[in-house]
């Protein structure tokens, strides 16, 4: 439920108001906008007598919201939410471009892929320290010691760096080691992880399942949220569907309805989309043209010989020229780059 006050109410009425309804079991979120403030409640309003509320002198008007995602939902929050990481910004004007190694596999290629993506524009190097995988006997990655790797990367690059998470047990670990953590596709709805999350001050790269609907991808956001994080960046990658040909279906206009549907900055990750490096430029530039706040692309110096994914990942040579023509489909579209 949405109460929408009339403008120019004074703070004292708000928060009488605002007492008289969480005094019925409810939490109530108010947004103060430039004219108006709007009052999000959460919880069980069916004891909510609308009429009731609806008489009182301050309300403008009463809105019931369909939508089982509270915190994540652009109508409690109209404003676009930029997610701030070591002095940048996922979700504002500048676009975000995450790009690295599927997978961290020595310290001389994680150092010399990243310092690659820096000097093309790269905001962020991503790169795999535990992976996982489809067959138990493939590489899992360097788990530990790739997070040590990645942070010496850091350290010669001064990017922030952005590594999956598979267990609650490892938190710890990555809030001290990464800038923001990824939670997987697979990872989507493993809601202990999520709870365990959401008590922590650090961004959340969300990827969407792998057969997710929009609103379980928003309501995976809501668990983190609704625990106190508010530092959700949405990742589409694909989803599955009949199609083999590629190794998902890249769901562009997913970017659309979330941008109509909530407030948080989402992202593109054309590399596990399509499973083909050579539709990843492509893409990049289709995902920022209909409005993506960013890009996490895979760049390897030696796909032939990568340890995982090198089949989607692009050279820092394509990428360098990716960046430059990224800058173009940026600008027509208000964005920088």
């Amino acid at each position: 439920m949405i109460i929408i006050l009339k403008p120019e109410t004074d703070q004292r009425e708000i928060d009488h108001l605002t007492e008289t309804l969480e005094s019925q079991g409810v939490t109530v979120n108010p947004v103060y906008g430039t004219e108006l403030v709007i009052l999000g409640l959460v919880g069980d309003t069916s004891k909510i007598d609308a009429s009731r509320v609806e008489a009182n002198r301050i309300v403008e008007r009463v809105m019931y919201v369909a939508e089982p995602f509270k915190k994540a939902n652009k109508m409690f929050h109209p404003e676009q939410t930029a997610v701030r990481v070591q002095g940048q910004e996922i979700g504002a004007q500048k676009l975000a471009v995450i790009a690295g190694p599927c997978s961290v596999e020595t310290e001389e290629q994680i150092t010399l892929v990243a310092r690659e993506v820096k000097k093309a524009g790269a905001g962020f190097l991503r790169g795999g320290a535990f992976k996982p995988r489809t067959s138990p006997y493939a590489f899992q990655g360097l788990q530990y010691e790739g997070l040590k790797l990645l942070a010496r990367a850091r350290e010669h690059t001064g990017l922030p760096i952005v590594s999956e998470i598979m267990s609650p047990r490892d938190i710890d670990a990555f809030s001290e080691a990464v800038d923001i953590i990824q939670v997987g596709a697979r990872n989507m709805q493993n809601f202990d992880l999520l709870k365990e999350l959401s008590q922590i001050n650090k961004p959340i790269l969300l990827k969407r399942g792998l057969a997710a609907t929009i609103e379980e991808w928003l309501m995976s956001a809501e668990y983190l949220m609704a625990g106190g994080n508010t530092n959700v960046i949405l990742c589409e990658r694909g989803i599955r569907t009949f199609e083999t040909y590629t190794r998902n279906t890249l769901d562009l206009s997913a970017i659309l309805a979330i941008k109509k549907m909530s407030h948080l900055p989402v992202i593109v990750d054309p590399s596990h989309a399509t499973g083909k490096w050579w539709m990843v430029p492509a893409l990049s530039k289709a995902a920022v043209a209909v409005g993506a706040d960013g890009l996490i692309i895979e760049v390897h110096n030696d796909p032939d010989h990568a340890l995982c994914d090198g089949q989607q990942s692009i050279k820092p040579d394509g990428f360098q020229m990716l960046m430059s023509e990224l800058r173009v489909i940026a600008a027509a579209v208000g964005r920088t780059l």
